[in-house]
């Protein structure tokens, strides 16, 4: 299939929408620095933040016009890899949570013994200037949590250690 014909499948929240290269290429986007962007299409202007991004890019917590939204991004590679059912074996089972890198812990947004799902805010971090909400990509529970506001953490250090 040519590159320009590529179908993404976007999960934002609760909404489930899809587009293809051409509608990329028709949108008009301005990256005004790293986290934000404004986006024009059909005759509206959207200003975007991007508050979080998991390494392989198709995690992102992006807020507009003062709402989060957590965002899953699925090429057709991965949308195939869903309909084969390959998806749910990717799902393990992890034992804790530790910073991705050395920042000052700014809000806790969870509590000991809270079920959580797949994409729920942990806690906010702050790095480098930046606010980096920290996200669980699985379902789990609470066991502790070993950080409280207004702490420094160091890179690899244990947040919240899950059930």
């Amino acid at each position: 299939m040519p590159e320009n014909n590529k179908t993404y499948m976007v999960k934002a929240n609760e909404f489930v929408f899809s587009f293809g290269q051409e509608e990329i290429d028709k949108a008009d986007m301005v990256k005004k620095n790293e986290e934000e962007f404004n986006l024009i299409r059909n005759n509206r202007s959207v200003n975007a933040k991007l508050l979080n991004a998991d390494i392989t890019g198709k995690l992102l917590t992006v807020e507009v016009d003062g709402e989060n939204y957590d965002l899953v991004i699925k090429d057709e590679l991965d949308q195939m890899l869903d309909k084969m059912g390959f998806s749910t074996v990717s799902s393990k089972h992890i034992k804790e949570i530790k910073a991705p890198m050395p920042g000052l812990v700014l809000e806790v947004a969870v509590k000991e013994g809270q079920e959580v799902k797949e994409g729920d805010k942990i806690l906010i971090l702050e790095a480098m200037k930046m606010e980096n909400s920290i996200t669980i990509h699985t379902g789990a529970t609470i066991k502790r949590i070993a950080v409280s506001s207004g702490q420094a953490v160091d890179k690899g250090q244990v947040l919240v250690e899950l059930e």
